[in-house]
């Protein structure tokens, strides 16, 4: 209650499971009405139907972010139905179904794949919410990245460049919608057991990551929620085209 979210609506994309779940579920939580975004329409549906029993105020959209016209099609329902658009989560992101290989044996297609959700989709979600919040002279847009920009991680070329480019974008985004009273910041995850990304991580990568960081632990969806609600509060106003990196102190930014 005491960070302003009740009645800010908020669109969250890959909303409907893992990582983009957590955020979801922490935004109504603080009295955030939420659209949930997501490639998978029936997970999507199934969230909202159960936050909906829970008395809170929830849409779905099954969400291809890679399109334009699905991601205009979401902001116009969100519009419609609150008559307001305030945060935009760009959390939707290829990961788990990518190939790790040698950068020698990245097909032209798997790059294309990467790019399009990665980067292509966020500019097309940021897109899609432009109109809305220059109208309310007011936003927030909020870009997931990944601690892997700051070490590399090897046979993960196309995955790694997509989220380095998220910096870009975040840095110059801001420039450029700062007079129209739209702040632009991101987040980088470190390697988070979200469910998904426990059936698709090599043997061992998680206890080397827990060794590599200040707090010997497991990173999980629910510590990435605190950045993420205070980026999208009122107390991060006077913050924009910034990083800010929670992995435990495996990387200093």
């Amino acid at each position: 209650m005491m960070l302003g979210l009740e009645d800010k609506v908020v669109i969250v994309t890959g909303g409907a499971k893992g990582i983009g779940r957590a955020y979801v579920e922490a935004f109504v939580e603080a009295g955030a009405r939420v659209a949930i975004a997501d490639v998978d329409q029936p997970a999507a549906e199934n969230l909202a139907a159960e936050l909906t029993r829970n008395g809170h105020d929830v849409l779905s959209k099954g969400v291809n972010i890679s399109n334009l016209s699905d991601c205009l099609t979401l902001t116009k329902a969100t519009w419609d139905r609150w008559h307001r658009l305030d945060v935009l989560v760009n959390n939707a992101a290829v990961y788990a179904t990518i190939e790790r290989k040698p950068f020698t044996d990245i097909t032209g297609d798997e790059w294309d794949q990467v790019m399009a959700v990665n980067l292509r989709g966020m500019l097309f979600c940021t897109q899609a919410v432009f109109p809305y919040m220059k109208q309310q002279r007011y936003g927030k847009i909020i870009n997931i990245s990944s601690s892997t920009i700051f070490n590399g991680s090897p046979n993960f070329l196309h995955y790694v460049t997509s989220k380095a480019g998220v910096v870009g974008f975040t840095r110059s985004l801001a420039r450029e919608v700062g007079e129209d009273g739209i702040r632009v910041n991101a987040v980088a995850p470190g390697l988070t057991a979200s469910g998904t990304n426990e059936k698709v991580t090599l043997p061992g990568r998680f206890e080397k990551a827990i060794m590599g960081r200040c707090l010997k632990r497991q990173e999980i969806p629910k510590d990435l929620v605190g950045s993420v609600l205070f980026l999208a509060s009122s107390y991060s106003d006077f913050i924009t085209g910034q990083l800010i990196n929670v992995d435990g102190g495996g990387n200093f930014h």
